[in-house]
């Protein structure tokens, strides 16, 4: 386990996904993120790639040839190496493989770079092409964040305040976690999307093209918050297991397949390219 600290914050990551285990406040003493409790969720923060969400049965389609692929991709499962860090930051790696190749047919090196910054966290992914040719995929976050924040508190207490009034349209999943073709209103109340036990029970709240680059978890009884705000990313999923105390904010780029849509992978929806020798970044953040 790797630990970073500033006045503010003690951040703690393992190899295993490069994952985000703690995010703690040390100004209110408080633990901010899930701390994946087996029974409910067994994750804390998964880190997405290369593909966000599912693609059709499980299949990646690239050149014609098929290769099976878990869903949220094979970044969460795996471990990283450590290579560089100091007191306030970390930066991780996972290269290929021969077991990548075997479901991911692309040279790369994915970093996983944590910064303390003040009171926040940055999250950077980086993807550098080590192939001879362009090379495909997604890459997103999918922290989950304790709510209530505090002991004799209530979920419904609290809400997800969205940096803008915006006409939000939630891209429906089908039971196998594939979007449908069809969207529904998600109303709010000004810029407040209210927390409720029955929020997600039909799965997770997608946005494409949201409007909105951060959002902030606040309460109706206090004024502590925390925002994640993640100015380089398109899409946006909000999740929580039915009934469970946590809420996750999820930046994407990408997102699951179509329903009965089995593309080329340089076709599939919001994918991103990458030439050879080249390299991507893109950062989000969780503050308090």
């Amino acid at each position: 386990m790797t630990t970073i600290e500033n006045d503010h914050l003690k951040v703690s990551i393992r190899t295993k996904g490069a994952e985000l285990t703690s995010v703690y406040n040390k100004k209110t003493g408080v633990e901010q993120l899930w701390q994946a409790d087996e029974s409910v969720w067994p994750w804390h923060a998964p880190n997405l790639f290369p593909i966000v969400g599912a693609v059709l049965n499980n299949e990646l389609l690239v050149d014609g040839e098929k290769y099976t692929l878990p869903r949220h991709g094979f970044a969460r499962h795996s471990e990283f190496v450590l290579i560089d860090e100091s007191e306030v930051h970390a930066t991780f790696s996972l290269p290929n493989s021969a077991e990548t190749l075997k479901v991911y047919p692309y040279k790369f090196d994915f970093q996983i770079i944590y910064t303390l910054i003040d009171n926040a966290v940055r999250i950077t992914y980086k993807v550098i092409n080590h192939d001879d040719r362009t090379i495909y995929f997604s890459v997103g976050g999918h922290p989950a964040f304790n709510v209530p924040f505090n002991e004799g508190e209530n979920y419904e207490d609290y809400y997800l305040e969205f940096e803008t009034e915006e006409e939000l349209n939630r891209y429906v999943l089908s039971d196998g976690g594939y979007l449908t073709g069809q969207t529904e209103p998600v109303a709010l109340d000004g810029k407040k999307l209210h927390l409720t036990k029955e929020l997600f029970n039909r799965d997770a709240l997608v946005f494409k093209n949201i409007k909105s680059k951060l959002l902030v978890i606040k309460s109706d009884k206090h004024d502590q918050s925390l925002t994640v705000e993640y100015p380089h990313f398109d899409h946006l999923g909000i999740w929580a297991k039915p009934g469970a105390p946590f809420v996750c904010i999820e930046p994407w780029l990408g997102y699951t397949d179509t329903d009965g849509r089995l593309n080329d992978i340089s076709e599939k929806e919001a994918i991103h390219s990458l030439k050879h020798g080249h390299t991507f970044e893109a950062a989000w953040f969780i503050s308090i």
